[in-house]
């Protein structure tokens, strides 16, 4: 369920007091757990450190964050990616092909140039 319009964006108090303390150019991360804090336009151009349950993953603010919660910008899960043996065979086979790909691009790129 979200949260009520009448209520406004939930917005950490202890953010907004650690912004207060420093100027809008400085280049110190401020470490947060509060995920599901709101991006005020205040906190535009400081980078946090927000924790993504393993460690605190840098995110600077911009004017098009505004709105949105810090959490969607620190990732808490890792995507390795899919496929195993097939995966592994398909990959080989690219690899392969643009191993093979410069050797024969090369004479003619030399041969443009003159």
């Amino acid at each position: 369920m979200s949260r009520s319009l009448k209520k406004g964006l939930y917005v950490d108090p202890r953010l907004l007091k650690k912004i207060s303390n420093l100027k809008p150019g400085d280049k110190t991360i401020i470490k947060t757990w509060s995920r599901a804090s709101a991006i005020a336009p205040e906190m535009v151009g400081f980078t946090f450190g927000v924790h993504n349950g393993r460690e605190h993953t840098p995110v600077f603010i911009t004017e098009e964050m505004v709105g949105h919660k810090l959490g969607e910008f620190s990732l808490t899960r890792k995507f390795v990616r899919h496929g195993g043996k097939m995966q592994r065979e398909i990959e080989q086979a690219q690899a392969l092909a643009q191993a093979a790909q410069p050797v024969a691009a090369a004479p003619a790129a030399a041969v443009a140039k003159k």
